[in-house]
């Protein structure tokens, strides 16, 4: 369940702003974790944890959850297990009843045509509550493992742009003939059509990204970083989209979140997940993800140490701290929290039963 963020009075203005809706989603831990400092975070990369998460997290007022699609495992090393996403999804669908499933998908990966007819079965599964998070690649030394040709950065934007014209085309259209400069389909047919629409999000810092997702997609999902510097790019991106005349778009924000009963505490557990060392199992993979992105601001070892730059978001504190944090996103026009914490079933209870109920 989504739940209503009011923000506290205001001392300039006498009053308080409209209640905004805060959807919570959180990582699914496909690859056993997200610390690279630590081992064993007890959430194997397995279906049944996977299953038993899922279906807790409905009846812990979650909304959606993100299936991140890498072959190879990014967080513990290339050799350690990592479940698929996509067929990950489809076994989902059918053992959740309420729970978004926004699932990672990488145009050089998957050609069109056979995707759209891949996720309008899984949105008909799970009764329309599929959704697509598109991701551009960035990790070059998978795609060599993988065989599959990587392309330079903003190539493989263009690449994106025409990968969801034929992806929507198939889903609108009875028949669809597309030919482009990356694929070229025939009378192509998809049937049955997904329930809905599936929402498309996605993310990236880079001009060529903002003017993709300004364009052609429906959400926007950013890095964490503090509310000083999300509202400014809620801002802009809403001018890019007036601009090219579309709706009203979502804007998502990832976060690692830490809740304890005292600061202190909060402070003592983001030092024990930050001490990377330059010899772990996921530093050569933050050499090549640096060197294949276009990044608005350099990352640090240790805001790679979580992924996503999530402990920019600040969500690290008692209860009360991270929900008056939240509250301020709210007001910076964050209406989606892509949570990831360690180990997750635990710490997602405990956001739950400490968190949600001082927002509600």
């Amino acid at each position: 369940m989504s739940v209503a963020v009011a923000p506290k009075a205001s001392p300039a203005s006498g009053g308080t702003a409209a209640p905004s809706r805060m959807r919570f989603g959180y990582w699914l831990p496909v690859f056993g974790g997200w610390l690279r400092n630590v081992d064993d975070e007890r959430m194997d990369a397995s279906w049944a944890y996977t299953r038993k998460l899922a279906q807790r997290s409905e009846a812990l007022g979650f909304d959606l959850t993100l299936i991140a699609e890498l072959f190879l495992n990014d967080i513990k090393g290339a050799d350690a297990p990592a479940l698929d996403a996509w067929s990950t999804a489809a076994a989902l669908a059918a053992v959740t009843e309420s729970l978004e499933l926004m699932v990672a998908v990488r145009p050089q990966y998957h050609p069109p045509a056979q995707l759209a007819k891949q996720a309008a079965n899984i949105d008909q599964i799970s009764n329309g509550r599929l959704a697509l998070n598109v991701v551009s690649a960035w990790w070059a030394d998978e795609a060599r493992r993988y065989g599959v040709h990587f392309d330079k950065h903003d190539d493989r934007y263009a690449r994106t742009a025409e990968w969801l014209d034929v992806v929507s085309g198939a889903w609108r259209e009875s028949r669809l003939t597309h030919k482009g400069n990356y694929y070229t389909v025939d009378e192509l047919i998809v049937e049955p059509k997904p329930v809905r629409k599936p929402t498309i999000y996605a993310g990236g810092e880079s001009e060529t990204a903002k003017t993709l997702i300004a364009t052609k997609c429906d959400a926007y999902v950013m890095h964490g970083d503090p509310v000083e510097h999300i509202a400014p790019k809620v801002a802009d991106m809403r001018r890019r989209r007036e601009l090219a005349g579309g709706a009203a778009m979502e804007y998502g924000m990832a976060a690692y979140v830490i809740v304890r009963d005292s600061a202190e505490e909060a402070e003592r557990e983001r030092a024990r997940i930050t001490n990377v060392d330059v010899g772990s199992a996921g530093y050569h993979n933050y050499q090549d993800w640096l060197a294949n992105t276009q990044l608005e601001q350099r990352v640090s070892l240790e805001d790679y140490s979580v992924s996503n730059r999530g402990l920019r978001a600040g969500l690290v504190g008692t209860a009360e701290q991270v929900a008056d944090r939240i509250r301020a996103y709210s007001e910076a026009g964050v209406g989606l929290l892509l949570l990831q914490c360690s180990p997750q079933m635990e710490e997602m209870e405990r956001f739950s039963e400490t968190v949600m109920p001082l927002l509600a």
